[in-house]
C-alpha cells in the first residue's frame, strides 16, 4: 500500500477548488509532482501558491515531450516550480507508513526507446501528487456518441444528445490546453444560448397560435 502523503492530483485540484477557505487547504512543505500534462502543472503551480516550500515536478520523459504547453511549463517556472526530466519513480520513501520521500531511476532515450540509465536519485517529500495514467470514464454520460475514446461534440460543443454539450479534454480532437477548454465553453455558451432563445420564441408561437378555449 502507499503511504500516507500520496494522492491523485485530479482529487486535490477538485478539494482545491471545492475549499472554501484556502487556509484550511492541507499542503505538504517538500512536494513532489509526477506527470508531465496540464493536471500535473497545475497541481503543482496550486501546491507552490498553498505555500508549499520546494514544489517539484518529474516528468519521465524530455521536456519537448511533456503534453503540457511550453507556456504551461513557464508558467509553473515562474511560480517557483522546480522542472526535472528523464526520470522515472522507482519507489515511495517512507516511515510508520508516512512519506518520506520518492527515489527515482533515471532515463536514457536511445534507439530502442526510454531505458533506465542505471543511475538513481531521491526526492525528500511529505506530499506527492500523481498525474499520471488518467483515461476518460465514459460511465456518468451514458449514451453520448464517442470518438476515439472521448465525447464527439461540433464546434459549438453540442453532443448526440440533445440538451447536452461537451467541452474541454473530455472531448474527442481537443488540444488538452485550458485556453482551448476555454474557448470550447465561449462556444457551447452561445450555443445554448441560442437553443435557449429558439425554445422560448417557439413557445411563445405556440401561446400565441393556440386555438381558444370554449369551455
Amino acid at each position: 500500500p502507499e503511504p500516507h502523503g500520496v494522492r491523485e492530483a485530479v482529487e486535490f485540484i477538485a478539494e482545491l477548488r471545492q475549499c472554501a477557505d484556502l487556509s484550511q487547504m492541507p499542503v505538504g512543505r517538500n512536494v513532489v509532482v509526477i506527470g508531465g500534462g496540464m493536471t500535473a502543472v497545475d497541481a503543482a503551480v496550486q501546491a507552490k501558491k498553498l505555500g508549499a516550500r520546494e514544489v517539484t515536478l518529474v516528468y519521465r520523459r524530455g521536456e519537448s515531450q511533456m503534453k503540457a504547453s511550453l507556456k504551461e511549463q513557464q508558467w509553473a517556472k515562474a511560480c517557483g516550480v522546480t522542472l526535472r526530466f528523464l526520470a522515472a519513480p522507482l519507489r515511495f520513501e517512507q516511515q510508520d507508513n508516512r512519506l518520506t520521500g520518492v527515489t527515482f531511476s533515471l532515463m536514457q532515450q536511445t534507439d530502442a526507446g526510454l531505458t533506465p540509465g542505471g543511475e538513481t536519485f531521491t526526492l525528500a517529500a511529505d506530499m506527492v501528487l500523481k498525474a499520471i495514467g488518467q483515461t476518460y470514464d465514459p460511465r456518468p454520460a451514458q449514451g453520448v456518441a464517442l470518438s476515439a475514446g472521448r465525447i464527439a461534440a461540433d464546434e459549438a460543443g453540442r453532443t448526440s444528445l440533445p440538451g447536452v454539450w461537451a467541452g474541454g479534454d473530455c472531448c474527442a480532437g481537443g488540444l488538452d490546453l485550458t485556453v482551448d477548454a476555454v474557448k470550447q465553453g465561449k462556444a457551447a455558451a452561445r450555443s445554448i444560448l441560442l437553443a435557449l432563445a429558439i425554445s422560448q420564441a417557439d413557445a411563445a408561437n405556440a401561446t400565441f397560435f393556440q386555438e381558444p378555449s370554449h369551455g
